[in-house]
């Protein structure tokens, strides 16, 4: 019996950032091309471009080069056998003019050096340049696989004239993420009197009314529920270690029951924390995303179409939004659903059980394609 062909595929994301959420990402990604790799019959190795190379290769053993050096870059595309941009919101204009050309000009190298590329479950937009349409379109009609993590960011690529039939929606890659192996029977015997709130927040108004409306909230909550204890959950360091102790620093008299979860960088780590919540707050996608994982219930914070998109899916509204927070409504919603944690996933089981099962699918495909080469 001979030897899986090994193919080397290149990752482009927003990846060596300590950003929980898009480490996620990344970790999902290399566990579903190893599984359907070996499902398959082919070894992968991947090359992952990182803001820190050195990082990134020890915490997941893989090669990694650095994403904004020109000469690592090529190293990187010019060694792989194909690139994988994705998953995350890499294509949008929100956060800062340049993020999408960085992102189609890896694309576009790959291709210029004869490499397939793959667009692993993005989410598109929002893109308010329109001048980056027949970009994105150029570079999106060159790559052999093109799948979205939603509905609306294929909407989007409709209006930018890219042919629906190219176009694939699939759930965000970190609905496939598992619990690491031992986790799950500590955390089952983790029975206690005690109801943790997992609470995961970042800055967006520049007036912070709406982290204001948040403690205002919790305040409601903690008056209501003796035995509650909040555990903040910083997806973003260091940025939304400050964004919780902000909210810590408003809860007054209840600021004792808070407590806050600090230096977690690896998803798996952070993942555990959220499956060991009795509910979730969240304002950050990914913890969401964790949350429906495990089971978690959620109330969800919408600061960007992405949280209303993923909540859709789940057949769940935002309960807040940071243009509109009705803090005693938001209150009356967490508490609902805390008393209802067994009902809620029996109620969503076949939901989540359906985006798990379809998480696979692009690397499933990415595989298939290196099979029939």
């Amino acid at each position: 019996m001979g030897t899986a062909p090994i193919v080397k595929i290149a990752l482009s994301g927003y990846y060596g950032f300590d950003n929980s959420g898009d480490e996620a990402v990344l970790q999902s990604i290399l566990f579903a091309l190893q599984e359907q790799g070996q499902a398959q019959g082919i070894q992968i190795e991947p090359i992952v471009l990182s803001a820190n190379p050195a990082k990134t290769t020890e915490m997941y053993g893989v090669k990694s080069y650095h994403r904004m050096k020109p000469g690592s870059l090529l190293r990187a595309l010019r060694e792989s056998d194909g690139l994988i941009s994705g998953g995350g919101s890499l294509l949008q204009d929100a956060t800062s003019s340049k993020t999408i050309p960085y992102y189609l000009a890896v694309l576009k190298i790959a291709q210029w050096l004869g490499k397939p590329t793959f667009i692993y479950s993005q989410g598109i937009g929002p893109v308010s340049r329109p001048m980056f349409y027949g970009w994105i379109r150029s570079v999106f009609k060159r790559c052999a696989f093109v799948s979205v993590r939603d509905t609306e960011s294929a909407d989007l690529l409709g209006k930018m004239r890219l042919p629906r039939e190219r176009i694939t929606v699939v759930p965000d890659p970190v609905m496939g993420l598992p619990l690491r192996a031992g986790v799950a029977a500590v955390l089952d015997g983790s029975a206690s009197a005690v109801r943790t709130i997992g609470v995961s927040v970042r800055f967006w108004n520049e007036d912070r009314s709406e982290l204001e409306a948040l403690a205002r909230s919790l305040q409601e909550l903690l008056a209501a529920r003796t035995d509650v204890q909040l555990r903040f959950l910083p997806f973003h360091l260091p940025s939304d270690e400050v964004a919780s102790q902000f909210v810590i620093d408003r809860l007054g008299d209840h600021k004792n029951r808070a407590e806050m979860v600090r230096g977690i960088t690896h998803p798996q780590d952070m993942l555990a924390q959220v499956a060991s919540c009795d509910l979730l707050i969240g304002m950050r996608l990914h913890s969401l995303i964790y949350a429906a994982s495990q089971y978690v219930p959620m109330v969800g914070i919408s600061y960007d179409p992405k949280i209303d998109q993923f909540l859709h899916r789940l057949g769940m509204q935002a309960a807040a939004s940071t243009a509109r927070f009705d803090a005693s409504a938001f209150a009356e919603e967490a508490l609902g659903l805390l008393d209802a944690r067994e009902q809620w996933a029996a109620s969503s089981r076949a939901a989540i059980e359906q985006l798990k099962a379809q998480a696979q699918l692009p690397a499933q495909r990415i595989i298939s394609f290196y099979k029939r080469k």
